[in-house]
């Protein structure tokens, strides 16, 4: 495993690390407390030491699952867990600073922890960022003793630039990928400028960028990937990272000769992804331990070369720039 500093943390964290929004089994389905202990524990065995979650996955029962791995293991783990999303109608007007602060001590109380290492805003509406009354709680709690650091998961670089404003802002996570690249072209520099740490989610674009999709591959009906390609249920840019999927496929088909010989293209797409030396770390997510050894695969993979990083740059502005590089 290698590590990179995550921003002024100052926290050393794994390059690959652990997403757990399907850690307790695939979208859709019932959270599993066996696998998730399982994939947790697999996971802290390779060397990870950062785990992401947050309050709405698995309603909780993510946050328990960390919990009992922190408590369980010697190993020093980072905790970032986010919170927000619970608010119902999630919108500008809920986000209350007395609200938020009752979601942070549930997520203390779910994972039996008496201090959050990072704690994340979790993809508020952009006016949220306007707001510095909502930044300055956790200046409160920092005091109190209940978090060490904040950070923001965003949707936009818009709103990841707006973030960095704040002086308590650590960390941003957001979107970036082979199929979602305007992160580093702004928002990369500045981060690194302000040593803000840099936590990419959606690395695979849903599992896109596995290259183990075609045409014919189904989705349950409860998995974001069958109802949320429009936006049905959230931003639209989660779900394969907004890229149209027959039009994904396509792109993928061409990944597929600039990475030959591999069935899995996930830790070639992993391994571009660290070419980048503004991001802190990856995390991609897993609903079985042979995910978790594909994702870790990527530290095996040799730096893709010159050819290929232009290779998928004009596959980029080829297939998906166009319709998806300037929504996000």
């Amino acid at each position: 495993m290698q590590f990179r500093k995550l921003g002024k943390t100052g926290f050393t964290i794994s390059e690959i690390s652990l997403g757990t929004w399907q850690v307790g089994g695939k979208w859709g389905d019932p959270f599993s407390h066996e696998n998730a202990d399982r994939i947790l524990n697999d996971a802290v065995d390779a060397g990870i030491n950062f785990i992401d979650t947050a309050d709405v996955y698995g309603d909780g029962e993510s946050e328990k699952a960390v919990g009992r791995l922190v408590r369980s293991r010697s190993e020093r783990i980072y905790v970032a867990t986010k919170c927000g999303r619970r608010l119902q109608p999630h919108v500008n007007e809920a986000y209350q600073p007395e609200v938020l602060r009752r979601f942070i001590e549930d997520s203390l109380r779910n994972m039996g922890l008496e201090t959050l290492d990072l704690i994340q805003l979790h993809c508020p509406p952009t006016e949220v960022y306007y707001r510095p009354e909502i930044f300055e709680l956790f200046d409160r709690l920092k005091e109190e003793g209940k978090i060490q650091y904040m950070g923001v998961s965003v949707e936009k670089v818009e709103e990841a630039l707006k973030a960095i404003e704040y002086p308590n802002v650590c960390s941003v996570q957001i979107i970036f990928n082979m199929f979602r690249q305007r992160p580093a072209e702004l928002f990369f520099p500045e981060a690194k400028r302000r040593d803000i740490g840099i936590i990419v989610r959606v690395p695979l674009a849903s599992g896109l960028l596995t290259g183990k999709f075609d045409r014919n591959t189904t989705f349950s009906k409860d998995d974001h990937r069958n109802f949320n390609r429009n936006g049905a249920a959230f931003d639209k840019g989660e779900t394969f990272s907004g890229v149209e999927y027959e039009r994904g496929l396509a792109a993928v088909d061409q990944l597929r000769t600039v990475f030959p010989g591999d069935d899995n293209l996930a830790p070639d797409a992993l391994r571009w992804i660290l070419t980048f030396d503004a991001v802190s770390c990856i995390i991609p997510g897993a609903s079985k331990p042979d995910h978790l050894t594909s994702n870790l695969q990527a530290l095996e993979r040799p730096a893709p070369s010159a050819e290929q990083m232009q290779a998928v740059t004009s596959i980029y502005d080829e297939y998906i720039r166009n319709p998806v590089h300037y929504l996000w």
